[in-house]
């Protein structure tokens, strides 16, 4: 059966040395980004697809690995927007059976950003974009990003809401107190990615983003980041909210969600519960999540539906979404 990743990361020297320029760069989250990990994101070439034909993986669906280009100035992040997009085609180019890719884009200038997805559809072949949660201080549903927003919907494109690392205040209150490595792992991987992630789509629901663009659809990794296994609490904001519909509801319409390499047969139980087989997407979180032995492949076949559901989970899904 052809599985299709959707979450399988790159990046580039160009990137990383705009990284290393800017004032703020990745906020300490690049020593995640070493050894291995490094040569394994820099690599989109025969040692890549060796690894993908270990894992039993047909297509990886390319993206730059976090926080992308959301902590870059316009200038710098808006050429190097579109030669990204451009290195991200050209390797689809090369082995169009085995690459496909979601736009990077410049979010600290919305109005190019909303250009450049349009660009990288419609002349470059790509899927949607590849979003970090917050643009620097600005949550996604601030208003300078309705133009991205209005593009995703109008294209019918997806934007997958991959974590970064939460603001500087909140880090502070929640995640410091110990060392700096434990400190940053806290506020990354362990736990802050994932609510940060989660609250950008709920504020997405909250701000009205959904009744603006009803066919906008959006991908969220890590079985949902948290936000799923809390859906109950969340339908209360009814009682404030003048939301047209419940949490769930939006969950099940404008919400798809995948595993990021977190193979738990129980977590895809309770996606599947909430959500339904219609909405869940196949992803391994390239290179963060590899090891070798062919796991994504085990879990995939283990999995506890039926094989028409299995099809759904390992290309179908993500096939119908960016037809």
């Amino acid at each position: 059966m052809k599985i299709i990743a959707i979450e399988e990361h790159f990046l580039t020297p160009e990137i990383r040395a705009a990284w290393k320029a800017s004032e703020i760069g990745t906020e300490g989250t690049s020593v995640f980004d070493m050894g291995d990990i490094e040569s394994r994101l820099d690599d989109l070439s025969d040692s890549r697809i060796a690894l993908m034909d270990e894992s039993g993986i047909d297509v990886q669906v390319l993206s730059v690995t976090t926080p992308a280009l959301h902590n870059l100035d316009a200038a710098v992040s808006i050429p190097l927007a579109r030669r990204s997009n451009d290195l991200i085609a050209a390797t689809i180019a090369k082995h169009p059976t085995r690459f496909q890719g979601f736009a990077t884009l410049p979010m600290a200038a919305p109005h190019e950003a909303a250009q450049e997805l349009e660009r990288a559809v419609r002349e470059l072949g790509l899927r949607g974009a590849m979003l970090c949660g917050r643009i620097r201080e600005k949550n996604l549903d601030h208003a300078d990003f309705l133009p991205v927003l209005e593009s995703a919907a109008r294209l019918g494109v997806p934007l997958f809401i991959h974590p970064q690392i939460p603001q500087r205040a909140v880090r502070d209150v929640y995640y410091s107190g110990f060392s700096e490595q434990i400190d940053t792992a806290f506020a990354a991987f362990a736990l802050g990615w994932h609510y940060e992630a989660g609250i950008q789509f709920v504020r997405l629901i909250l701000s009205g983003a959904f009744e603006k663009f009803p066919n906008l659809q959006i991908i969220l990794g890590h079985w949902g980041e948290v936000i799923l296994f809390y859906l109950d609490r969340l339908n209360v904001l009814a009682r404030v909210a003048p939301l047209p519909r419940s949490i769930t509801d939006y969950a099940r319409r404008n919400l798809y969600v995948t595993p990021s390499g977190m193979w738990s047969k129980p977590y895809m139980q309770q996606t599947l519960d909430l959500v339904g087989p219609e909405r869940i997407l196949f992803s391994t979180d390239y290179p963060y999540q590899y090891k070798p032995g062919g796991t994504p492949r085990k879990f995939l076949n283990d999995s506890p539906v039926s094989d028409a559901e299995k099809a759904l989970f390992a290309h179908a899904n993500w096939e119908r979404l960016t037809q």
